[in-house]
């Protein structure tokens, strides 16, 4: 399918201008035609034009709205395209309003929501769009937008929690940075020249640190870009598909009980994305497959490759569950209880609700271990600093006489 930008009249003559999606260029004025319009000008947009429109950021909040106000309109009665039409108009966001109008476009060039909705995998990620097709399938597409902002709105809470726990130790780690290079460049050369004034052999602690201070001056354009340059080659080799196994399972191993908050949150995400996508009808084959990719952990999601195997091949999805190590009992034995009792949707909700909240506890309790140990460490590295400017104060005296 391709894109064309059109102008055209309709019988009255009067004149309009759009996108139409179709197979090729007859087609397209075949479509118009069909619509009651004239083509005055019909040519295909270029695949730049529309990469670019894909690369726009759309926030989830916005999404979040759109999806809410989306199911609203549709259980009132609206259309698919005047519901869109209605929220193009007042959405605040340029960029998925810029969307929306290419998604009304493509529906009204004869497309389904969901296939319009795909051609937008940077606002309409897999789990969006399959449930919306299943929404389609089953008739029940407000229901569907209505679970689908309920989700949005579960993933970002998590993200800010997580964020949240993060700003404090990020803030204490970049003043103890700074403090350290403001103390090397600038103090301890001070007490250096002082020292080499007065002569005499200074402590071993002094000389490393006078050392360190005269490598900071002495390479400062080497070491500053080099830093710089490890935290985004750090970014970049977490992106690859070796370095984000590797950086996956250290995350839950990691100690002081960080490794617990990111199964915590991964299962979360986990439960609650299947079952969003349980409840809307979605093949429990692709749902698991969604579920996998949606977890943010490359462990988790290989674990439920196997599970989504052995589920085709007619095991129960409890059994593989049981089976493997990374999911917690809770989990294998709700979804068994769910299984059972044909109430797997509601068992992986409260599992959801269960994780959520540990994630609340677990996070508190680390945020107020963490921040006495990061006072600590600031104090001790400015501590070390200043004993070691002040050994050779002892022999000062004797220096000088």
């Amino acid at each position: 399918m391709a894109a064309f930008a059109y102008s055209a009249i309709n019988a009255l003559g009067a004149e309009s201008a759009g996108q139409i999606t179709a197979p090729d260029l007859g087609s397209a004025r075949e479509l118009l035609r069909q619509k009651g319009l004239r083509p005055i000008s019909l040519s295909e947009l270029g695949a730049e034009g529309a990469s670019d429109k894909k690369r726009k950021k759309v926030k989830p909040r916005s999404l979040q709205v759109f999806s809410r106000q989306f199911a609203t309109m549709i259980d009132a009665g609206l259309s698919v395209v005047q519901s869109l039409v209605i929220l193009e108009q007042q959405t605040d966001d340029k960029a998925l309003a810029a969307v929306i109008r290419e998604v009304r476009s493509d529906v009204e060039g004869g497309m389904l929501l969901s296939q319009a909705m795909a051609r937008h995998p940077k606002v309409f990620d897999r789990l969006y769009v399959s449930m919306v097709e299943a929404g389609e399938a089953a008739g029940i597409l407000d229901s569907v937008l209505d679970r689908v902002a309920v989700q949005i709105e579960k993933e970002m809470k998590i993200k800010r929690r997580v964020k949240g726990a993060m700003v404090y130790p990020t803030v204490v780690l970049v003043f103890a940075i700074l403090v350290l290079i403001g103390m090397l460049m600038f103090l301890v050369p001070v007490f250096e020249n002082i020292f080499s004034d007065l002569g005499g052999d200074l402590p071993f602690l002094t000389k490393i640190v006078v050392a360190a201070s005269d490598v900071v001056r002495g390479y400062w354009f080497i070491l500053f870009p080099l830093m710089i340059g490890s935290v985004f080659g750090f970014r970049r080799w977490k992106r690859t598909p070796g370095g984000r196994q590797v950086w996956d399972r250290f995350k839950l191993r990691a100690p002081a009980g960080i490794g617990k908050v990111v199964l915590k949150v991964t299962m979360a995400r986990f439960s609650r994305t299947l079952a969003t996508l349980v409840a809307a009808g979605v093949d429990i084959i692709k749902a698991l497959e969604i579920s996998g990719q949606t977890a943010g952990n490359w462990v988790v999601e290989s674990a439920l490759a196997d599970v989504r195997a052995k589920v085709h091949q007619g095991v129960p999805i409890a059994q593989p569950l049981i089976e493997d190590s990374v999911f917690p009992p809770l989990v294998s034995q709700m979804v068994k209880i769910g299984e059972e009792t044909g109430e797997l949707e509601k068992m992986l909700d409260k599992i959801a609700d269960f994780y959520e909240d540990e994630v609340d506890t677990s996070i508190a309790a680390l945020t107020s271990i963490v921040e006495p140990l990061m006072m600590i460490g600031v104090g001790a590295i400015v501590g070390v600093i200043v004993i070691a400017m002040y050994l050779p104060m002892f022999k000062l005296l004797e220096l000088v006489q």
